[in-house]
């Protein structure tokens, strides 16, 4: 046998496999009595959505600020009678005319300060990734209708020239000011992520690419060198590219040839929001898919859009460690579970760990279609 292979550590893989669980199941996170109580959102007499039954009744009592009829109505099919959102006359028959009226509706929700982080990007809204759109909804607004959301993240790996082929390399994570897809806006903060509590050191390189030499506190909710929501018409492979340039600064023809398919992963969570009257809360329906890409050992990551503040490069052990639940500075909750399909693909946690099957499946948890 080869003099470089690690021989096996069970304790230390099960309490990884543990600890991996833990962040899985964060962003996996809908309480029974929430998901026992959900209503469809039907459009032609399809489910496209999963609403709570106070969103279900917020949306039926709003009205769109372009028109005085309702777009939203809550009726009931079945012999059971059971609730469901769907849409009125009002917002038509058509893609574009549905768009626009449940605009209308989220415009005056926005204004009302309902929702927030308002992005003038569109998502669609199917009952697939491969299926047409019955309507395009603003990226802020998506989750009031409990559509699935899709986006992609992107491992930025950089391998030394010496390492074995084996060998999964570092990987590349930045600090970024944009909360969008934060899915964990009301978790406890007790200071266990952050505030200088002596988290672990990353090498840090300032946005403008120069490296800084001296050891910084790495922050919370720090995510994948790449990630992005996947807006309509687009292709994920388009979007890995054009999120590849503007947030980290990756030539085109480095992504293009060099970002690798590898998988997918999904969730579910139930954001709470609270101080509202209007709103108990949302649910995050999340689809991800999952990019590989190889960096240049001299690559310098650039960030172009002005929302990261300094990447950072961690060894994969030093990530298996801030899974620990009381680790000082974790990476952002939906980041977690792309880079652990990452470990198990590259071999570093055995199928004879208990639990490791519980891992895999739970990495595809929420409605994967």
């Amino acid at each position: 046998p080869s003099t470089n292979e690690t021989p096996p550590r069970p304790d230390y893989e099960s309490k990884v496999v543990r600890d991996m669980l833990h962040r899985i199941r964060r962003c996996n996170d809908v309480p029974d009595e929430v998901r026992s109580s959900l209503i469809d959102f039907a459009v032609d007499g399809t489910a496209v959505g999963r609403v709570t039954p106070k969103v279900a009744r917020l949306l039926a009592g709003s009205k769109s600020k372009s028109s005085s009829d309702p777009v939203f109505a809550l009726t009931t099919r079945g012999e059971g009678g059971k609730e469901v959102l769907t849409l009125t006359d009002a917002a038509g028959s058509t893609r574009e005319s549905r768009t626009e009226a449940v605009m209308g509706v989220m415009k005056g929700l926005r204004d009302a300060g309902i929702v927030t982080g308002w992005r003038d990007e569109l998502y669609p809204v199917s009952t697939g990734f491969y299926e047409s759109p019955v309507l395009l909804v603003e990226r802020a607004a998506a989750a009031f209708l409990g559509a699935v959301e899709y986006g992609v993240h992107v491992n930025g790996i950089v391998r030394d020239d010496d390492d074995d082929d084996d060998d999964a390399g570092e990987i590349v994570l930045n600090d970024d000011d944009d909360d969008d897809d934060d899915d964990d806006d009301d978790d406890d903060d007790d200071g266990r992520r952050g505030g200088g509590r002596g988290g672990r050191k990353g090498e840090e390189e300032d946005v403008d690419g120069e490296a800084i030499g001296d050891e910084v506190e790495v922050p919370r909710d720090a995510r994948s060198i790449v990630a992005g929501g996947q807006p309509a018409g687009i292709g994920p492979m388009e979007n890995v590219i054009k999120e590849c340039e503007e947030e980290a600064g990756v030539p085109e023809s480095l992504a293009r040839d060099g970002a690798r398919p590898a998988g997918a992963i999904s969730y579910e969570t139930f954001v709470r929001r609270r101080g509202s009257d209007d709103v108990d809360g949302v649910m995050s329906r999340v689809v991800l898919f999952c990019y590989d890409l190889d960096l240049p050992t001299d690559f310098v990551p650039k960030a172009m859009d002005g929302e990261v503040d300094y990447f950072f490069k961690w060894t994969m052990e030093e990530v298996m460690q801030s899974m620990d639940p009381d680790y000082p500075d974790p990476i952002k909750p939906n980041c977690y579970p792309v880079i652990i399909d990452y470990l198990l693909r590259e071999g570093y946690i055995s199928p004879e760990t208990p639990g490791y099957l519980d891992v895999l499946r739970e990495l595809r948890s929420g409605d994967c279609r």
